[in-house]
């Protein structure tokens, strides 16, 4: 961190200490609201939801070879393959609005068509998995699986969107060979790795299982009940897989990338709770900011409630994961569902800091174009999810 940011951050908490009117009781109420959503997070999605999640990513990143995901947007790959690849993308990169730009930049002026390039830049941080994976948990896991599969359709169709009105543009642009890193023999099968993984996102998604509702018998309250002695089974044949498939420098990189996430995550997750919690409050539970407003812009399913949350979405920069805490805090005062997945399919992907250094990537044509699309889709489909769940 530099030392110019370090100081802003001693100012900010200087002027917070000083202005705060603390023994204000809304305000108290609010700073109250803060811990205890914190609180809520640390019992109820670190241990059984965010560490699963975090060695998934982490295998992911050491794993999973980029290079392997690069090589099918040349100009020369199959179209069907490219856009299936760069719709999925960010399930391997996870990465943010702002650090896919590098990557996208270096595919697309190497030789990317215009369609996979942006399909790509979509992708990259909109299908984050531990940001997919927590907003199952939090928001509920119909929200988590509208955000997973609208944003795999939204990478395809901004894509194809964006081929066929440059199409002319895409034809004439002079390219050179993609750079493609050096991809290693496959110490493992395809079919371990993959066994590996499936073994993780089990432990994942039982020790992270919901009690059901009250009344609620059959399947799903047996595998509640069994779900610690399924999650140690799993556990033990994780361990053996271990053991017995990796070397010792290979788990050590793993771990190395999971520390980096963790790290480089908790700290921004925690902060994006702790001001989620203190201006909007948990669900039911007053804090600084009243709930009529939040109902005002964003309530309802609405045209504009949608578009409002979309453009909102696009223009806010959200740290990995942030975006959760604060959509459960607008939910909790008033939010349409469908404007929350508006926001959620537009938020991650876009931001003003991302938009300026597109201009200088693509140019403002075909910026102001894609960024025009990913918002009018996201406010689309947040209206037809709002009227679904309606």
């Amino acid at each position: 961190m530099k030392e110019r940011t370090k100081l802003l951050f001693i100012i900010i908490a200087f002027v917070l200490a000083y202005y705060v009117p603390w023994e204000h009781s809304i305000v108290r109420q609010a700073g109250l609201e803060a811990f205890m959503m914190l609180q809520e997070y640390a019992r109820q999605h670190v241990l059984t939801c965010l560490i699963p999640a975090f060695f998934i990513a982490g295998a992911i990143a050491v794993f999973v070879s980029q290079a392997s995901v690069l090589k099918y947007f040349g100009a020369a790959a199959n179209k069907i393959l490219s856009y299936s690849v760069a719709s999925v993308s960010g399930t391997v990169l996870a990465v943010c609005s702002c650090t896919v730009l590098p990557l996208f930049a270096g595919i697309y002026t190497r030789g990317a068509g215009i369609g996979p390039a942006t399909a790509f830049l979509y992708s990259g941080p909109a299908i984050n998995v531990l940001a997919i994976v927590l907003t199952a948990k939090v928001l509920g896991w119909q929200l988590g699986l509208a955000r997973a599969m609208g944003a795999i359709v939204f990478a395809i169709v901004t894509g194809l969107l964006m081929a066929y009105i440059f199409r002319k543009d895409d034809a004439h642009r002079s390219s050179g060979p993609m750079y493609l890193p050096h991809e290693e023999d496959r110490p493992r099968t395809l079919l371990q790795d993959a066994l590996y993984m499936l073994v993780m996102v089990l432990i994942l998604v039982f020790a992270a299982f919901a009690k059901p509702a009250a009344g609620e018998m059959g399947i799903w309250a047996a595998i509640f009940a069994a779900k610690w002695y399924i999650v140690v089974i799993l556990f033990v044949i994780f361990v053996f897989i271990l053991k017995n498939w990796f070397k010792k420098e290979e788990l050590i990189n793993w771990v190395d990338a999971t520390w980096g996430f963790m790290k480089q995550i908790f700290p921004l997750l925690f902060a994006g709770v702790l001001v989620a919690g203190f201006l909007l409050g948990r669900p039911g539970h007053q804090a600084l900011i009243p709930e009529h407003i939040i109902k005002t812009l964003v309530g309802g399913n609405s045209v504009w409630a949608n578009l409002f949350a979309s453009i909102a979405g696009a223009l806010m920069y959200f740290a990995t994961l942030t975006e959760i805490p604060i959509l459960q805090g607008l939910l909790g005062s008033g939010m349409g569902q469908g404007p929350a997945l508006a926001l959620l399919l537009a938020g991650p992907a876009l931001s003003l800091p991302s938009m300026v250094a597109l201009l200088g990537i693509m140019g403002i044509k075909k910026t102001v174009v894609y960024c025009a699309i990913v918002m009018v889709l996201s406010a689309i489909a947040g209206m037809a999810y709002g009227w679904f769940m309606g």
